[in-house]
């Protein structure tokens, strides 16, 4: 029987395919989380960054009240927002968060970037993700992963989280992080698709017991409707669900371009976290473990990658770039 689940390193068992919250809107992510629910979704990937966590919670909330699911049924992840890395803001910023979800705990709590930005109360954020102020300027602060690492085990100890994790982390950092955890990294979500494989990173983690989810799994499809900055990239290759293989292997097997990406990364023990508002997009997306792909197949999708990279704030934010992934 194909396995639904990943055991992570905590113990918690994690469903291999889930729901992701990224662009998802707060007016109408409450609805778009409980019709999820109702589809069979049970694992949906939030952040603080998304600004919908209290939203997507209240929708889980509602089909719990409706008997559709109990909690312990649901795994919720969600992130800690480079703003929030220090020991004086790492604890209390996930703790408002857990308590924006209103679900008593979280089951996967995710380093969100590796880099650490200077505070800003979340009171007073007006702009989304990165920026600081009009001028669009981005802010470092000093503090180390160490700490921010420190304070995501404390959340585990108080009962917040069940496990923790890292999310567009490095080999080389991940490297450096087990010479001090006390609780293990249970998971690493990073950007893959056959345009951006990673072997070696997917390789390491996996050695190490962690477990990898993939976002952005249809590759450019993701960015397309973002800034210029941000989609440039992606409007200057083909879509993945028209590549040769993709297509190929979707016409052959009778399922669409975007099962056969997201099986592509299922059958090699990654999780995939794919969003679509449309029912049978929905269905389909779920539907994602009950046919194989020969190693030839893999093998010809892997063939695509081009190292090509689209969540690059190197590349996106071009007035004060953060090459985090040089």
């Amino acid at each position: 029987m194909t396995k639904d689940t990943a055991k992570l390193a905590s113990g918690c068992d994690m469903p291999l395919v889930g729901f992701g919250l990224w662009k998802v809107p707060k007016e109408t992510a409450a609805d778009t989380v409980y019709n999820a629910i109702k589809a069979g979704y049970r694992l949906f990937d939030g952040a603080y960054d998304y600004q919908n966590e209290r939203e997507a919670g209240q929708g889980i909330q509602r089909a719990i009240k409706e008997n559709l699911v109990k909690r312990e049924e649901i795994f919720v992840t969600t992130k800690l927002w480079n703003n929030y890395h220090s020991k004086d803001h790492a604890v209390p910023m996930a703790k408002a968060q857990n308590d924006a979800w209103g679900l008593g705990y979280i089951d996967l709590f995710l380093i969100h970037f590796p880099c650490a930005l200077e505070y800003i109360s979340p009171e007073k954020r007006r702009y989304p993700g990165w920026w600081m102020d009009d001028a669009g300027t981005i802010s470092s602060a000093k503090v180390s992963i160490r700490e921010t690492w420190e304070q995501m085990e404390a959340l585990v100890d108080q009962g917040i989280a069940r496990s923790i994790g890292v999310s567009n982390f490095q080999a080389q950092m991940l490297y450096d992080m087990m010479t001090y955890i006390k609780h293990p990294i249970s998971s690493l979500q990073v950007e893959h698709h056959p345009y951006l494989v990673q072997p070696n990173l997917i390789r390491m983690a996996q050695e190490h017991k962690i477990v990898v989810t993939a976002y952005s799994s249809f590759g450019p499809q993701s960015f397309l409707e973002l800034p210029a900055d941000f989609r440039n990239r992606a409007e200057k290759v083909e879509l993945l669900f028209d590549a040769q293989p993709v297509k190929e292997i979707s016409s052959k097997r009778g399922v669409t371009p975007a099962q056969v990406l997201l099986r592509w990364a299922t059958q090699r023990d990654i999780a995939v976290i794919p969003k679509s508002n449309n029912p049978s997009r929905l269905a389909q997306n779920l539907d994602v473990l009950n046919f194989d792909l020969t190693k030839h197949e893999l093998d010809s999708i892997s063939a695509l990658d081009k190292g090509l990279r689209f969540n690059d704030p190197g590349h996106y934010l071009p007035d004060h770039p953060l090459y985090i992934f040089a």
